[in-house]
């Protein structure tokens, strides 16, 4: 089925839509009762969510003390004190600033000796914690979802892959040397994001119109990970002209239901 497309102004306008939603769903469960379960994603995207978030918990209140968060991926061989590790990323853009329990954030462990068990019992814990009732996504030039790359089946789970090159220099901005960039991750499988109830791709700026055009037009693929996305049991039609845009900021929203 198609993706529904929505194009936003600026980033902060894309972003302050997904803030809203977060918002409502923390709410909701709150009434409920029982924890809001956040996918999250690391990287220049999802700055501009994390900080909306932030001001909602500073400005307005809103409590985090009733969510729990797995992100989506985490390079090998670092720790969590590395400055360029994803759970430092967290720790500093978003973590530190909310009122999360101790104990509630969940980041792959990029240290692990026995990579597949680890793989294995963060599949576990986000099944414990009730599933992923909403996951934020980036997407990369290669077309992966996490670190998914190519080619990365629609069954895959939690798993170590090895990063495409073009990954590697896309991200080399974030170490002192492009060499020093890992090879490999630990990330979420394309099975096990297409497992959660709500689905936001976020993608900013021209660069990434290309890979979109082929996210919502190609016929799904291992080739191409983020057009397992048509496949999500809930996704809605909806058309919108992208390559027209000099700046394109695209946010994709899939949903089923409960």
């Amino acid at each position: 089925m198609p993706i529904h497309v929505q194009v936003h102004a600026d980033k902060q306008a894309a972003s302050g839509a997904v803030a809203a939603r977060i918002r409502d769903l923390i709410l909701l469960r709150q009434h409920e009762g029982r924890p809001a379960v956040l996918g999250l994603a690391t990287g220049s995207t999802p700055l501009p969510l994390y900080a909306e978030l932030i001001r909602l918990h500073r400005d307005t209140g809103l409590s985090f003390r009733n969510v729990i968060t797995f992100n989506l991926d985490e390079y090998e061989g670092l720790s969590g004190d590395r400055p360029e590790s994803y759970r430092h990323f967290m720790e500093v853009n978003l973590f530190r600033h909310l009122d999360l329990r101790p104990g509630a954030t969940h980041v792959p462990d990029g240290t692990a000796t026995d990579q597949d068990q680890a793989c294995r019992a963060y599949e576990d814990a986000i099944r414990q914690a009730g599933g992923l009732d909403l996951q934020v996504l980036g997407i990369g030039r290669t077309g992966h979802i996490g670190f998914n790359e190519p080619p990365s089946a629609r069954e895959s789970r939690t798993r170590r892959v090895h990063l495409d090159e073009v990954t590697r220099r896309d991200n080399a901005g974030f170490f002192r040397q492009p060499e020093d960039v890992p090879h490999g991750a630990l990330t979420m499988g394309v099975a096990t994001i297409m497992d959660a109830r709500q689905v936001e791709l976020l993608a900013f700026g021209s660069a990434k119109a290309e890979i979109i055009r082929r996210t919502l037009h190609e016929t799904p693929h291992a080739g191409c990970p983020a057009t397992w996305l048509q496949a999500h049991p809930r996704s809605e039609e909806h058309t919108s002209e992208l390559q027209s845009r000099q700046y394109l900021v695209c946010r994709l929203l899939l949903e089923k239901k409960t």
